[in-house]
């Protein structure tokens, strides 16, 4: 046994790369449902934290704060647990 050439538009191959295309965008997108899913975990995770006074949000890096009041904001279910930051960045109680 040597090799063969195949034509790239033989239909064969083609189904098998097609097969091999889709089947690596269902794992793609079932990491992303995934990853989606545990931010989700994270920010219950630590709004539960801020509620209960274990961390307080201003622990956090200023950055990890404005990322968390966005989504907050968007979210809506943790924002009653996180204080109000005003313009200068500075943390309202």
């Amino acid at each position: 046994g040597g090799t063969t050439d195949v034509p790239a538009d033989d239909p064969e191959l083609v189904a098998f790369l097609q097969g091999f295309a889709e089947a690596q965008e269902t794992v793609r997108g079932r990491l992303t449902r995934a990853d989606l899913d545990f931010i989700r975990v994270l920010e219950d995770l630590i709004a539960s934290l801020i509620e209960k006074g274990v961390i307080a949000l201003s622990d956090l890096p200023r950055e990890a704060q404005r990322k968390l009041l966005d989504r907050a904001t968007l979210r809506g279910k943790i924002a009653p647990h996180l204080p109000i930051m005003n313009e200068d960045s500075e943390i309202i109680f």
